[in-house]
């Protein structure tokens, strides 16, 4: 029987059951990807983090993240929960597959430190359609990360009441969001990610790695506040510098133990 340590972390909270909830397994050693695979989808969280000690001069840590049904290119919450377990003092660095990231203590908060995404005007064929939005919403695209698509709308409200035909979004590789100017914060979104088998992620890290540069821009200023309108809720604090986003917020450990298998 093999058994493992295993934490499950409540990311961009301030309190149980809000946020983003995240598996996060520390080990002495990568288990094959299957069987990575294979605990991600029993735990059936947006996001297991698995991490092992590095052997790299500039990491503390190797990281890497998977949905129930992929393994993805970067994710925050999970990043953001796996700082929250591992002790460190003031900075921590995780090697991944989207490069060094590093998490700091810093004002009572963790900040996550994530490659800011570049996002043009642009749609795909359907997508607005998959949304339920009219054909005239304005929409961008970017790469990097887990790819993005941001639908901009007119204010908190319309954001809470899309209702995407999440089948239809299955077939876009990318995190697709709506975002607007918040109703008591600086932005406001939605993010769905139905590619990656999880159909509205509840506070996405990776999301606003575009998102913060799409608005810094547009509000003139480089520090935001941001709400992602889920069921849950998550409100996370916003930095944008140059090539690099900073998200701040706290975490939650909700449950603590073994996972066993054989």
């Amino acid at each position: 029987m093999t058994t493992l340590p295993f934490f499950q972390v409540d990311a961009f909270a301030t309190r149980p059951f809000e946020g983003n909830p995240a598996a996060v397994m520390p080990l002495e050693q990568w288990l094959p990807d299957g069987v990575m695979q294979a605990i991600a989808a029993e735990n059936n969280l947006a996001e297991t983090a698995f991490l092992v000690p590095s052997k790299r001069a500039d990491a503390d840590y190797d990281l890497r993240w998977f949905t129930p049904t992929v393994e993805v290119d970067l994710c925050g919450h999970a990043t953001l929960a796996s700082a929250h377990v591992v002790p460190f003092e003031r900075n921590i660095r995780f090697a991944t597959r989207s490069g060094i990231l590093t998490v700091e203590r810093r004002d009572g908060k963790l900040w996550l430190d994530l490659p800011a995404g570049k996002v043009e005007p642009g749609t795909e064929p359907g997508l607005l359609e998959a949304l339920a939005l009219p054909d005239t919403t304005p929409c961008f695209l970017g790469r990097g990360g887990n790819g993005a698509a941001i639908a901009l709308l007119e204010d908190e409200a319309a954001v809470r009441t899309v209702d995407p035909d999440f089948r239809a979004l299955k077939a876009y590789d990318r995190l697709v969001m709506v975002t607007a100017p918040g109703a008591t914060t600086d932005v406001a979104s939605r993010v769905f990610a139905a590619y990656h088998g999880i159909d509205e992620d509840p506070v996405t890290g990776s999301a606003h790695g575009s998102l913060v540069p799409f608005w810094a821009e547009r509000l003139g200023r480089t520090r935001l506040t941001a709400f992602q309108a889920s069921k849950r809720g998550g409100r996370l604090d916003c930095e944008h510098r140059g090539d690099r986003v900073l998200l701040g917020g706290t975490c939650v450990t909700v449950i603590e133990g073994t996972f066993k298998f054989s």
